[in-house]
């Protein structure tokens, strides 16, 4: 057990942990940041998606002590839930069972800070590694197109 500072959601946080803990784990269990969801753990599914240093991560995969920088969880998108993919997520009715949403509005954020007018195919380029278990992927599609006509 070593203890280890991270930067979250613009806060310095210290956890007592393995350095070798993915930090997936550490949000979730040592944090409470439970939005970041556990899915197939082997970084397959983006269920897990947080930011690093503004690029999209699989939580599950990365070791606490390989995150330098600033680390972004779906907690630290917006403070009131009002960025502006969190707010088409809900014009567009996009979720159904919700649970791969927070890695799938993480992974679209990550698109629109970079491409703030993405084309079809590249919104479906970039959302590929995002899986959802209930097929809403036109949903989450025309979310992320409302998302990218209102920023």
């Amino acid at each position: 057990m070593s203890e280890i500072t991270i930067r979250v959601n613009g806060q310095n946080r210290k956890v007592n942990t393995d350095p070798l803990t993915p930090v997936l784990w550490v949000l979730r269990e040592h944090l409470g940041l439970t939005g970041t969801k556990y899915g197939c753990g082997k970084g397959l599914c983006g269920s897990c998606t947080i930011h690093l240093n503004g690029s999209p991560i699989r939580s599950c995969l990365i070791p606490v002590s390989n995150c330098n920088g600033e680390i972004t969880t779906i907690e630290g998108l917006s403070e009131n839930n009002d960025h502006p993919v969190q707010k088409a997520w809900i014009e567009a009715q996009a979720p159904q069972c919700g649970y791969c949403q927070s890695g799938q509005i993480m992974q679209a954020a990550s698109l629109l800070e970079n491409n703030d007018n993405p084309s079809r195919e590249e919104i479906k380029s970039h959302m590929s590694g995002n899986l959802c278990r209930c097929a809403a992927y036109m949903r989450i599609i025309k979310a992320i197109e409302i998302a990218s006509e209102k920023s």
